[in-house]
């Protein structure tokens, strides 16, 4: 631990916040960027959304897609929820740094620090979840223009609708889910960095090395993981029938 940089020193402490926003913030823009022409989650699941769009039109009855729909705004208000209460307990633990910063230094392999490098730690955390709040509420008000796009679905058999209606309807209904999904995605990735960036009030530089290691995660989950390759999965053609017997 001697050969390590001092945990207190301000430079190193700002070196450790400057990677970890270079890696958040180049993660985000790398995942857009390279999900345009490669398979991962946001675009495989951007064609199930069409398809559904597409299928839902052929349904008299809706009351299925509504619930779909009303489940995915569950889950977001949810995030949005458990946000305000992280926020309200970092804002608690804020006011009561020394007490927080004396329980931090009895724990094992806790580098003592000043105060004002803890309440710089508290801030980010602050930030993070400041910011995964708003994602998570405009992810649910996103949810809500999908709930009246919904309630504005051509018709099955209704006249005087093109077909070229009802595939535009279908493409823009599932570009709107799509754009919730990615809100919501977006919080998520800052819970992620948010439970990475609890390492720093043990040392920035265990700080810095799980930061790398948090985009190792989101990469393989969203461009390798194992549900991806089931969701991209087609099966093989049905086999011809000409073994099959022939009927005299």
């Amino acid at each position: 631990m001697q050969s390590l940089p001092d945990a207190g020193s301000l430079w190193v402490n700002l070196l450790a916040i400057s990677w970890f926003l270079f890696c958040w913030v180049g993660y985000t823009y790398y995942a857009q960027h390279k999900g345009r022409d490669t398979a991962c989650l946001a675009s495989v699941l951007h064609l199930y959304r069409r398809d559904w769009m597409n299928r839902l039109l052929l349904r008299e009855q809706r009351m299925s897609d509504a619930s779909v729909i009303g489940n995915l705004e569950r889950n977001t208000s949810f995030f949005a929820s458990s946000t305000l209460l992280i926020l309200a307990g970092l804002i608690t633990v804020l006011g009561a740094t020394d007490r927080a910063q004396n329980l931090l230094h009895e724990l094992p392999f806790v580098a003592q620090v000043s105060r004002e490098i803890s309440e710089l730690k508290l801030l980010v955390l602050m930030a993070i979840f400041v910011y995964a709040f708003f994602t998570f509420s405009w992810g649910m008000r996103q949810y809500n223009f999908a709930s009246v796009l919904l309630g504005s679905a051509p018709l099955l058999g209704e006249k005087n609708v093109t077909e070229a209606e009802k595939n535009a309807y279908a493409e823009r209904m599932a570009r709107v889910l799509s754009m919730a999904g990615n809100e919501f995605n977006l919080g998520l990735r800052a819970y992620y960095f948010a439970l990475g960036t609890l390492t720093w009030f043990i040392n920035p530089v265990l700080f810095i090395v799980t930061t790398a290691g948090v985009v190792f995660v989101l990469y393989r989950r969203e461009f390798h993981s194992d549900v991806l390759d089931i969701m991209m999965f087609s099966p093989a053609p049905v086999a011809s029938t000409v073994n099959q017997e022939k009927v005299e």
